[in-house]
């Protein structure tokens, strides 16, 4: 017979260790807790907002002086103005045509069908000075006598002068031409020139003038007067043609030029 060897109920122990069998069990660590991240906050920056602040401060403060010294410099303008105009009480000056002499007006067409107007005109103008203490100083006028339509029939041009005070002065000058027309033009004189009563023409004279009020003076402006309702005809004998300038008035119009636009 056999002998069965049973296992024994005592632990045994392992390098000095007593353990029961193979179901030996260690402690279960405990468990670690998760570090939680802490959001990076920028730190508050007052300085930036106080420079902000102060820009904005003082952009307002610039505002209100720049309008307030323009409203400042506006009102004494306007007083000013309105001073010089109780004082000295400015006016326009005066023009007329006194005398319109046509010595010749043709529009010819040549073999090539090219139209060509020649003239030669006789002026007299008048100038006044309505004013007891201005004194105006013109440049050199350019004239240009033109139809109803705006074509020009002649030109000339009246020396510098000096209007003083309550001055009246008459001038003569001849106005001539010699040029080629286009079509539209020539349609448009030749309809005035078959007219009973003459033909339509209007004075126009462009300059610029000096203004002296008292001790001052101010800078050169451009004017144009414009005189219409005056009616001519094309002599018809070697003797001129009277043209009819009892209707004729003259406008007096400043001209300002700004860059390339004048107004």
């Amino acid at each position: 017979m056999t002998d069965r060897v049973y296992p024994s109920s005592k632990p045994t122990s392992i390098n000095g260790t007593a353990t029961a069998g193979v179901n030996n069990t260690t402690t279960p660590a405990a468990p670690v807790k998760p570090q939680l991240r802490q959001p990076y906050r920028h730190p508050p920056q007052y300085h930036n907002h106080r420079r902000r602040r102060s820009r904005r401060g003082l952009c307002c403060c610039c505002c209100f002086w720049s309008l307030l010294v323009f409203l400042v410099v506006t009102l004494l303008v306007s007083i000013a103005g309105v001073a010089l105009y109780v004082i000295y009480h400015p006016q326009r000056p005066q023009f007329s045509v006194t005398s319109l002499r046509i010595s010749k007006l043709n529009l010819t067409t040549t073999a090539d069908s090219s139209s060509h107007v020649s003239s030669l005109l006789n002026l007299t103008l008048f100038s006044k000075n309505p004013n007891s203490q201005i004194t105006f100083f013109y440049d050199p006028f350019v004239l240009s006598c033109l139809s109803s339509h705006s074509v020009q029939i002649a030109n000339g041009s009246i020396p510098a002068f000096v209007s003083d005070k309550k001055n009246e002065t008459t001038f003569r000058t001849i106005l001539a031409a010699s040029r080629d027309l286009d079509t539209d033009s020539v349609t448009a004189l030749r309809s005035d020139l078959k007219r009973k009563n003459g033909v339509p023409m209007k004075i126009q004279m462009d300059t610029e003038v000096k203004v002296k009020l008292g001790g001052m003076k101010s800078n050169k402006v451009g004017i144009r007067v414009t005189c219409q309702g005056i009616n001519g005809v094309a002599p018809k004998s070697k003797s001129p043609s009277v043209a009819s300038v009892s209707a004729s008035k003259c406008k007096v119009d400043l001209r300002i030029k700004i860059w390339k636009w004048t107004f």
